[in-house]
């Protein structure tokens, strides 16, 4: 318990110590910059930016710098693993700097020599990977993992398990509890973690452990249902003096259509003509492996079910699905080794672009599924369907969050997040953070050698105990309401 408090108190500090570290990393960019603009720049320029456009220069490298940073979570330090820290700052610093350089070139009206900036730029690697080292060995003397207490209900929750003990540096679960074992029996144990994960339980259980979590301050993590995700955009309105939440579950509104297609439009044309020369390459590469055809077209469901023709890179064998459609499965035989490639680099999809610009997808939505792919999901899971709400997109919230063998129902949890949130700059930030998953291996893993879809077989799996648990057969959409002891059973849709 005391253990518990002084982990708490820490908690409390813990957002301006970073805030800290990354006032110290941002401090020695810009001195390391502005030294080098002094030295190397500065000449180049005419009177109008002595002094006070020196310091415009400078400072606007830093916004530029702390927006990429931020927005590839380089500054989580004791959020993500020590290679995505990594990864994520010299990034941001590739495409501050880049920028940087485009901007020197605007200013000065002529071709600026890169050297200078790219010695620069080596020079901050050190820094950054000097500061990251520093920064994950003060966060760990600080905030060891947290040691956590699962809840679970109905369900075994094996694969989450195993997804939270690959952050062995942030969590350890250190017991788990059925909720059988009773509300009291789980309250007296909540209060010897520093917090507490629930995961897959009746609403009326969650309701009481969250609020008990609340009122003794101790963090509550919860495995979200899809109508918690829904009423996530829901708007508060005050009709009266009783809080009411309103869902209006009507889509994009007029103005974010029109809006979203001018963007994709725009945005489509101009990364076509970037992607053009890398197209070219693609195509040729393909052609000349087994002179079979460029281009792949293949039925997809997009807004309301509608069904359209995609366009992307062959990377598979000519005859690959002979025997039915299936997803793509980890080390492939069907796949091309040029395929392997273009699937690894992501470019297969740059076809897509000639989709978006005729207005079958949108830049940002859920991904297009295959119709014989997602009837198979909805047998499982109706509310797969959600993601017909939407327009499919390119890239998408749960393609940037997910990855390709993601279940179906976190598919659905991710897309309906997008959804419920969206915003013309949630989908810029959508696009930026593309570029950092395009290059790591996850986001374009596929299925296990013996499945045809992404549903796993522990999704039916009931728990092994002697307690009532949920009857074989019900789904994870339903849920239960409870009034004056009596169990209504209702569906989640």
């Amino acid at each position: 318990m005391e253990e518990n408090r002084r982990v708490r108190k820490r908690d409390r500090y813990k957002r301006l110590i970073t805030v800290g570290e990354a006032c110290v990393l941002i401090a020695v960019e810009l001195v390391l910059f502005g030294l080098m603009w002094y030295r190397d720049y500065e000449v180049t320029l005419t009177l109008p930016f002595w002094r006070r456009g020196n310091w415009a220069v400078i400072g606007m490298y830093g916004i530029i710098i702390i927006l990429f940073t931020k927005l590839y979570g380089g500054y989580r330090v004791g959020f993500f693993r020590l290679l995505d820290i990594v990864y994520s700052q010299l990034l941001a610093l590739v495409c501050a700097n880049v920028v940087g350089y485009l901007q020197l070139c605007i200013i000065c009206r002529d071709y600026v020599n890169p050297v200078p900036l790219l010695k620069v730029t080596g020079l901050e690697t050190i820094v950054i990977l000097i500061w990251i080292f520093a920064c994950r060995f003060l966060y760990a003397k600080m905030y060891p993992p947290r040691h956590l207490l699962l809840v679970y209900g109905y369900k075994t929750p094996i694969e989450f398990i195993d997804k939270i003990n690959a952050r062995k540096d942030k969590y350890v679960i250190e017991d788990r509890i059925h909720v059988s074992e009773g509300e009291q029996a789980i309250k007296e144990k909540i209060l010897q973690y520093d917090g507490v994960i629930i995961c897959e339980t009746k609403a009326y259980i969650r309701n009481e452990l969250v609020k008990y979590c609340f009122e003794h301050s101790i963090r509550s993590y919860v495995v979200p249902k899809l109508s918690d995700i829904i009423i996530l955009g829901a708007e508060p309105i005050h009709l009266f003096d009783t809080p009411i939440l309103l869902s209006r579950n009507q889509g994009l509104t007029g103005d974010d259509m029109i809006i979203k297609r001018i963007m994709d439009v725009i945005c489509g044309f101009i990364l076509l003509v970037i992607a053009s020369p890398f197209m070219l390459i693609s195509a040729l590469a393909i052609w000349l492996y087994d002179r079979g055809p460029v281009f792949y077209k293949q039925d997809r469901l997009t807004l309301n079910g509608k069904v359209f023709k995609i366009i992307k890179f062959r990377s598979m064998k000519m005859d690959s699905e002979a025997g039915g459609a299936q997803l793509a499965k980890k080390d492939d035989d069907r796949i091309t080794p040029v395929g392997k490639w273009l699937r690894k680099l992501h470019l297969d999809e740059l076809p897509q672009l000639f989709n978006v610009l005729k207005g079958d997808m949108s830049l940002v939505g859920p991904r297009p599924e295959r119709p014989e792919i997602a009837e198979l999901y909805k047998k499982t899971f109706p509310e797969f369907d959600y993601r017909l709400k939407m327009k499919a997109g390119l890239t998408g919230y749960a393609q940037v969050y997910g990855k390709y063998n993601t279940t179906p129902r976190d598919k659905v949890k991710l897309d309906l997040t997008y959804y419920e949130q969206y915003s013309i700059w949630l989908d810029l930030k959508l696009m930026l953070l593309t570029v950092k998953i395009m290059f790591q291996k996850e986001t374009s893993e596929g299925i296990a050698s013996n499945m045809t879809t992404a549903l796993r077989d522990g999704e039916k799996v009931q728990i092994p105990s002697p307690v009532n648990v949920k009857p074989e057969g019900l789904d994870e959409s339903e849920d239960a309401f409870y009034d004056l002891g009596k169990t209504v059973q209702k569906t989640d849709k």
